[in-house]
């Protein structure tokens, strides 16, 4: 590179960051993806979901599982719940062998071709946090023969902290938090991090929140703990909730990157909110799809319709609910799903916020009901 282009460089990523600032409250996002919080251990991400929410909503409790519930009273209009998990996938703790080395037991998916030379926090039970380097219980590549080269396993990985043995049992036990160690950046016309599953669309209830007008529905809005283990947050917030209308926001899976081919995008970065048609957990309620779709073309909001065929929602709990809900997801195309890199343009996380913003604005408009003729 020629010196002269330098300068050149920072100027434009200098300009590129100012224009996402101008898109969506970076800090906050930042906030809320560098939090720690594995399924059953949000006790870190839940204060700065309730000190977000608290101007935006009339009352805001937590209850016996961990959910943050806010409630915007309506004037007469359906309960509307909206849910997106505050919690990411991590580790526990599993064993200390005598020379201090960790070994992990998951909590959520992980792919094991990801891990190996990631940074890790291991949380010890004291209140120290603690960095430490994930590495496979292997031989280093060169000492080993072709032959012997194989993909990792999990129960192959262990985290080593830098203290001998006592020291890391003096402060580490069995059971304790491991969460991936990586910050959010801006790249291009994206954002990259860590738990953009489902910190983005935390961020994006808190800011629709934000954008909406008036609206006669009764809106609770609940950041939902155990997803990632099983929908279960959002089995139970829902049950006390009982709504007429169930709206999950979740990231999908973008596979529009070298190695798919094309029918197996699912969706793809820049072309829009994803409207979710049926998942591993539910099936979009087909009236409430169809709304959406109104509202969107309305107001020229750009979005893509998806199909997923592995995974799923805090939709396909809050769906079977009591009698049952119209339900629907509002997915974010993401990039490198379940890793720490993360990504998705900051226009598609804008258009979720203002088609969220504006069904919201109309929610109860339209029956969604079924009818014998």
């Amino acid at each position: 590179m020629r010196g002269a282009d330098i300068p050149l460089l920072g100027v434009c990523t200098q300009s590129i960051g100012a224009e996402l600032l101008a898109i969506i409250n970076i800090d906050l996002l930042k906030r809320l993806c560098e939090a720690p919080g594995i399924a059953g251990r949000e006790d870190t991400i839940r204060p700065i979901v309730v000190d977000a929410l608290r101007s935006l909503v009339d009352e805001i409790s937590v209850d016996i599982l961990g959910n943050v519930i806010g409630v915007k009273r309506g004037n007469g209009g359906p309960k509307v719940m909206i849910a997106a998990h505050m919690d990411e996938i991590g580790f526990f703790v599993s064993h200390i062998d005598e020379q201090g080395f960790i070994r992990l037991h998951p909590v959520g998916g992980f792919d094991p071709r990801v891990l190996v030379a990631q940074r890790v926090f291991v949380h010890g039970f004291k209140g120290e946090t603690f960095r430490g380097a994930i590495a496979l219980a292997a031989k280093p590549i060169h000492l080993l023969d072709p032959s012997e080269i194989k993909p990792p396993k999990l129960e192959e990985l262990f985290v080593d902290i830098g203290l001998m043995g006592d020291d890391v049992r003096a402060n580490v036990e069995v059971g304790d938090m491991v969460s991936l160690d990586r910050t959010l950046e801006e790249v291009g016309r994206t954002v990259i991090s860590k738990s953009l599953d489902d910190r983005v669309s935390i961020f994006t209830m808190i800011e629709a929140l934000r954008a909406m007008g008036d609206s006669s529905a009764e809106i609770y809005v609940v950041a939902t703990t155990q997803e990632e283990v099983g929908l279960r947050g959002a089995k139970t917030a829902a049950f006390a909730i009982d709504p007429d209308i169930s709206i999950a926001l979740d990231i999908t899976l973008a596979m529009d990157i070298p190695g798919s081919q094309p029918q197996q995008a699912v969706t793809r970065l820049g072309k829009g909110v994803g409207l979710k048609i049926m998942d591993s957990s539910h099936i979009s309620h087909p009236k409430l799809l169809k709304h959406f779709r109104e509202i969107a073309d309305q107001h020229t909001i750009p979005y893509q319709l998806e199909l997923l065929p592995r995974g799923g929602t805090d939709a396909g709990s809050m769906q079977l609910i009591r009698s049952g809900t119209p339900a629907i997801t509002l997915s974010i195309p993401t990039r490198y799903v379940h890793t720490v890199n993360e990504m998705a343009v900051v226009d598609d996380i804008d258009a979720t916020i203002q088609l969220l913003a504006r069904y919201l604005e109309t929610a109860g408009s339209q029956s969604y009901s079924y009818s014998i003729d």
